[in-house]
């Protein structure tokens, strides 16, 4: 299909071979590229952030859980499904502040809402919670 006004040359055709794919392809790769870039460096500052803060001991006691289950599924031949679990804990210490941190499963089966205890964190990274 031709379009007037493109020298007997199709729409498709003129964005395709006229220059117009190849700007779009280099603008959606520099795109992910800056994403990919920024999410390296946002982790590295909060890696950085978290070594630096200091390591600290509060009472706290549990006041909720959470489960964020991913499903990633995979082509090809097979098409099979994995899935990654993490598991969030919700902290209240004495001056009625909350704070939720990522914690194994192991760590997460062991503790229960209205538990209290020692938390000891460093930054947004949990250490560890103690019971008396």
């Amino acid at each position: 299909m031709t379009t007037p006004g493109f020298g007997g040359m199709g729409l498709l055709d003129s964005f395709m071979f006229g220059g117009g794919f190849e700007i779009l392809f280099f603008l959606i790769f520099a795109l992910v590229l800056c994403l990919f870039i920024v999410m390296i460096v946002r982790g590295v500052s909060q890696w950085h952030r978290n070594n630096n803060s200091p390591r600290l001991t509060v009472e706290a006691t549990v006041v909720a859980k959470r489960i964020d289950v991913s499903h990633h599924h995979h082509g090809g031949e097979t098409h099979h499904m994995t899935t990654s679990t993490r598991y969030y804990v919700t902290f209240q210490v004495e001056s009625g502040d909350r704070m939720e941190f990522s914690v194994s499963g192991r760590e997460y089966g062991l503790l229960v809402e209205g538990d209290t205890g020692r938390l000891t964190f460093q930054g947004t990274r949990y250490l560890g919670f103690t019971q008396p």
